[in-house]
């Protein structure tokens, strides 16, 4: 039977009451990375900080490097906030144990709806619905495609039909 490697008590970052950890890494110096079911816990030079699942936008496994790029809020409205990439981070495990498989699963777990769309005056948007852990409901998210003017009655319809289309019961996944 195999036994999940136990994170040392003294590396263990401050978790949430009903956090819990899933899985760890060792990495450069002795700093470690912790996968937990709330978010990813990352050193840095203050103390280490907690990405929570919905908030990273892309995750990549180099097979010794797990690069993060997390998304940030830069406008909110009343049924969505408006994302961009915010400084991306990137870790090298030296014992990267099962992070790796836990990053990708809980980052694509978080999705529940995801669609882009052109917009009238030209570019587009992905209209995007993650799961919040600890929350209930969906979080709304909008990202428009590079030198794409913000057309934000537009963009607040497409939101409005992507969560009927979840609340009625239809496919969350859109076609193509």
């Amino acid at each position: 039977m195999f036994r999940r490697r136990k994170l040392p008590a003294d590396r263990k970052p401050p978790l949430a009451r009903d956090e819990r950890v899933v899985a760890w890494a060792g990495a450069t110096g002795d700093d470690v990375v912790v996968a937990t079911n709330h978010g990813l816990w990352l050193p840095a030079p203050d103390g280490p900080s907690r990405l929570r699942w919905h908030e990273i936008h892309k995750a990549t496994w180099s097979g010794r490097a797990l690069a993060i790029v997390p998304s940030e809020v830069v406008a909110t409205h009343e049924t969505y906030a408006v994302t961009a990439d915010a400084p991306g981070r990137t870790v090298t495990l030296l014992d990267p144990d099962r992070v790796p498989e836990q990053v990708r699963a809980r980052v694509t777990k978080s999705v529940a709806f995801t669609s882009h769309h052109p917009l009238p005056a030209g570019g587009g948007v992905r209209v995007v619905a993650r799961r919040v852990p600890g929350r209930d409901g969906l979080s709304w998210a909008v990202r428009y495609d590079p030198d794409t003017a913000p057309d934000p009655e537009t963009v607040a319809a497409l939101v409005a039909q992507a969560s009927g289309t979840i609340t009625t019961g239809e496919s969350v996944v859109p076609p193509g």
